[in-house]
């Protein structure tokens, strides 16, 4: 999220692997010095470079890493470093299907939407996450914060920016901020 602009991340970093190329990566970061761990999780494995995290995912969110998945990958110039990096609305569809019962903090996502909203492809991201109810009620949220730009919002609103109403419909949000929409208030 990081190098698309989104909030920096403070624990640890993750990389996208198909899974028959763990153990030869494993293999080549220990022969560079990392220290590999074996976690609990059936879907990554870990290496620690110091005190610093490195998950080496190869099944995200039930989604495997397939190499269609990282030839989609851009190359984004982070600091001195070129990486290959997900695109927006890859981030955003493992954002929402990590989304359950007990791991539910939609207000952890509004950064991130907010951040990367000129970059995702928000069809997309609905079709992906269909049979996710917490998808589901996360993007209402942004649909109300006009955060997306589904029907007809303009993502570059800015009032959507502070939270307001959207410019289209002033005066239509509620002292907190929250935008409503016509047939809202019609209620």
């Amino acid at each position: 999220m990081y190098a698309r602009g989104g909030p920096e991340t403070e624990h640890d970093v993750d990389i996208l692997i198909l899974e028959e190329d763990v153990p030869t990566a494993v293999r080549a970061l220990v022969g560079a010095g990392f220290r590999a761990a074996d976690p609990p999780e059936e879907w990554l494995t870990k290496v620690y470079d110091g005190d610093r995290l490195v998950d080496l995912i190869f099944r995200a969110n039930e989604r495997q890493v397939t190499p269609e998945m990282l030839d989609e990958a851009e190359e984004i110039r982070v600091g001195p470093t070129v990486l290959h990096v997900q695109s927006g609305t890859d981030v955003m569809i493992g954002k929402l299907l990590a989304l359950e019962v007990h791991r539910c903090d939609l207000a952890a996502l509004l950064p991130i939407a907010r951040a990367l909203r000129e970059q995702i492809d928000w069809a997309r991201v609905r079709e992906e996450t269909a049979h996710s109810p917490y998808a589901e009620a996360f993007l209402l949220l942004c649909d109300r914060l006009a955060i997306t730009d589904d029907e007809g919002r303009q993502a570059d609103d800015p009032a959507a920016i502070s939270g307001g109403a959207p410019a289209h419909n002033a005066g239509g949000g509620s002292q907190n901020g929250r935008a409503r929409r016509t047939s809202d208030r019609a209620r």
